[in-house]
């Protein structure tokens, strides 16, 4: 069949290169302009324009669907449309351009995280499970028919970041899956089933820990915000990054009654170095502080940054934290 894709971030590499080396034709590209990235804002292409043009595909960036881009995917005459995280949304006359309609492949288990952040939002809520679906793309924000779906169980280690990793190459199988069944004519669509929950694209204060709650939640939120948009910490009027948390003892993952740690009581936001190790109470059990980055600062062990305090008695990290709306683009909605 004759595709057009539609992707950006990184997360939609996999499936165009597994489609380009299929036995389909891309014959056309759609992915975000070039942004300005790093302290010089340098003008850079997304992930999958990078990857396009190394494998020689007709590339067309835009920041939306414009009626001169709409053209542009019209005239391709393609079988299917594909979307990856594109990044925009697609409404019509694009919709029915390509004979079969276009289908998505989205990082959650449908109706379950509708939107820009499934991953993400899966980790914060403490999902047992998630996994990815390819449904066949309509107006409706991710409501269409499923084609196909996998489910990967999650065992409360995962960071939003290496989840999407694993399941952008596990993705792209499943993809290339229904896309061979829609060639063939044997595609059986399935109405979506159960309650529908929004996965909004996440904000630089989502990140924001609290430690008020118990421990298990913390790490959740954790989990969801990294690597983005990052989660941190109030240290005064700035913040503290949080590149790296971990339970203390197997207790400390889950909502237990225990706050302490050595036998010492270790209140929410007060920190400790207990065995070489940073600690820091929450609601219930104590989590370590493994790698932090202070203001200004590189990244660091924990233990090495508290080193460096006056004391650590006088260190309260909940404290209303600073504000901001600053926004991640690693995912968008298709």
């Amino acid at each position: 069949m004759r595709l057009v894709f539609a992707g950006s971030p990184s997360a939609a590499v996999p499936s165009l290169t597994a489609l380009a080396a299929s036995e389909h034709e891309v014959v056309a590209v759609v992915t975000r302009d070039d942004t300005p990235q790093g302290r010089r804002r340098v003008l850079t292409a997304t992930p999958v324009a990078l990857e396009a043009e190394r494998l020689g595909l007709p590339v067309i960036k835009t920041r939306r669907i414009t009626e001169e881009v709409a053209e542009r995917i019209t005239a391709m005459d393609a079988d299917l449309g594909v979307v990856v995280a594109f990044g925009a949304l697609l409404r019509e006359p694009v919709l029915s351009a390509p004979r079969l309609g276009w289908v998505n492949l989205h990082f959650s288990l449908l109706p379950r995280w509708r939107g820009a952040a499934p991953v993400q939002r899966a980790l914060m809520a403490g999902d047992e499970s998630t996994g990815a679906v390819v449904f066949q793309l309509v107006p409706e924000l991710d409501a269409g028919d499923l084609l196909g779906a996998l489910e990967r169980p999650l065992d409360g280690t995962e960071t939003a970041g290496a989840l999407l990793d694993e399941l952008a190459a596990s993705g792209a199988d499943l993809l290339g899956d229904v896309v061979d069944r829609l060639a063939a004519g044997t595609a059986e669509p399935l109405v979506q089933v159960g309650e529908v929950t929004l996965a909004p694209k996440l904000v630089l204060d989502d990140g924001a820990l609290d430690l008020s709650l118990p421990a298990g939640r913390v790490l959740d939120r954790w989990r969801g915000t990294t690597p983005e948009p990052g989660a941190h910490l109030p240290l005064g009027d700035a913040r503290l990054k949080v590149l790296e948390l971990r339970a203390v003892d197997a207790g400390a993952g889950a909502d237990v009654d225990a706050a302490t740690a050595d036998g010492e009581p270790l209140a929410p936001g007060r920190i400790a170095v207990r065995g070489g190790r940073l600690h820091v109470g929450t609601g219930t059990a104590p989590l370590e502080l493994v790698r932090v980055q202070p203001p200004g600062k590189k990244p660091m062990a924990g233990a090495d940054w508290s080193r460096g305090l006056p004391s650590t008695d006088d260190v309260l990290l909940t404290t209303s934290p600073v504000t901001s709306t600053t926004t991640t683009d690693e995912e968008a909605p298709a």
